[in-house]
């Protein structure tokens, strides 16, 4: 099933849902850096979002450095953002609220 890319006023709907994430002025990508307590707690964040990822089958592009973890979604072959990357944004932010994650 082809993915379908949100026009702007589906992805200013959608935006409501994801408050803590920032949207590039292209609207392609939605971006957070996600900061934990300490290595594990980040780790295991990333290990809990990857098993939704791969449910999905909607893949995030991130980096960890220690505590810290920077995502970005998008999806390539749909040239933006679409239902899955808010899906996924709104699995992690679940997952990080149950980690104790500062903003």
């Amino acid at each position: 099933m082809p993915r379908q890319k949100l026009d702007s006023t589906a992805v200013s709907e959608k935006l409501a849902s994801v408050a803590d994430w920032e949207i590039d002025a292209g609207e392609t990508a939605l971006s957070r850096t996600f900061r934990f307590a300490n290595f594990s707690e980040a780790f295991g964040f990333m290990s809990r979002a990857a098993l939704v990822a791969e449910k999905l089958d909607h893949h995030p592009e991130w980096k960890n450095v220690y505590r810290t973890v920077e995502v970005r979604l998008t999806t390539h072959d749909a040239g933006g953002l679409t239902g899955l990357d808010f899906d996924l944004a709104v699995a992690m932010d679940r997952i990080a609220s149950g980690t104790g994650t500062k903003h």
